[in-house]
């Protein structure tokens, strides 16, 4: 949902000086709560976007991300020190991802070798988009890195079936796998929604190929495909190894029941020999 003026510019105090501008997305954490934040000049409730610093802009994403764009040093740790008073789950490590917007009427939105972004202006629209961009690449990359540690577990695991025909006995290590997976799916297919377009484009349907080429230039489809059937593979694979260690214990629960009754057979044949005798 937007509100405002989407066709809006910031207001650039030096235009020649402010013609190149950074954009940075921020993960920081698992959710930032943005309920109460909400003021009258704000640009969108979803995500929550207003104006900061002298010209700039700061979109708020559920799913744990921070988008500034054309704040000082200065001014982006004071929008940060309020914000994460709202984030869940904040991680030690703050995944970022930077662009270089390049302004000017003269432009068509693109980009160009070099990854700069030309932009023909600074409207909240287009800011919207871009932001929308950034913060799904940004998040992608953390679940991408989560998703590849996992494979790092899970080939020993694996290596070990494959050499000893054994399974390895840490069910609960396998039961936490598959934890994580659950975890990674349900950020990528439901906070996330990478397939999904900024609600922006509703009212702005013009700007449809921006966002196209932004999706393009950070691979966002191919990338969440990708993510998705790794998902699958980790999935199955630590369902795989489950069901072979429950068997397995099953066998070796079967054999000693199997042992005991043997046992007891042995003990009371022992004792009626040892009274008749």
């Amino acid at each position: 949902m937007t509100t405002g003026d989407l066709n809006s510019p910031l207001q650039l105090v030096e235009p020649q000086a402010l013609r190149r501008m950074t954009a940075r997305a921020l993960l920081l954490g698992d959710r930032i709560d943005a309920a109460g934040l909400e003021r009258s000049d704000m640009i969108s409730s979803n995500p929550l976007a207003f104006r900061a610093g002298a010209a700039g802009f700061v979109a708020l994403y559920r799913f744990g991300v921070a988008v500034m764009v054309g704040l000082s040093p200065l001014e982006e740790e004071e929008v940060l020190a309020q914000v994460k008073l709202r984030v869940s789950g904040p991680h030690a490590h703050v995944d970022d991802e930077s662009a270089q917007l390049d302004i000017s009427p003269e432009h068509e939105d693109k980009i160009p070798p070099g990854g700069i972004i030309a932009l023909r202006d600074l409207s909240h629209a287009r800011l919207l988009v871009v932001s929308d961009a950034l913060a799904k690449t940004v998040s992608l990359g953390r679940d991408e890195r989560e998703v590849n540690a996992v494979f790092d577990v899970i080939e020993p695991f694996a290596a070990k079936l494959f050499e000893s025909g054994r399974p390895p006995g840490r069910r609960r290590s396998m039961l936490k796998l598959i934890g994580q997976t659950l975890l990674v799916q349900h950020r990528v297919s439901g906070r996330v929604a990478v397939e999904e377009k900024p609600d922006v484009l509703w009212d702005r349907p013009d700007l449809e190929r921006l966002y196209a080429r932004l999706e393009d230039e950070y691979e966002l489809k191919e990338r969440a495909e990708t993510l998705k059937r790794k998902l699958d593979v980790i999935a199955e694979t630590a369902r795989a190894l489950t069901d072979i260690i429950d068997a397995d214990r099953a066998t070796r629960l079967e054999t000693t029941v199997v042992v005991l009754i043997v046992t007891e057979i042995l003990l009371t044949l022992a004792q009626m020999a040892f009274w008749h005798h």
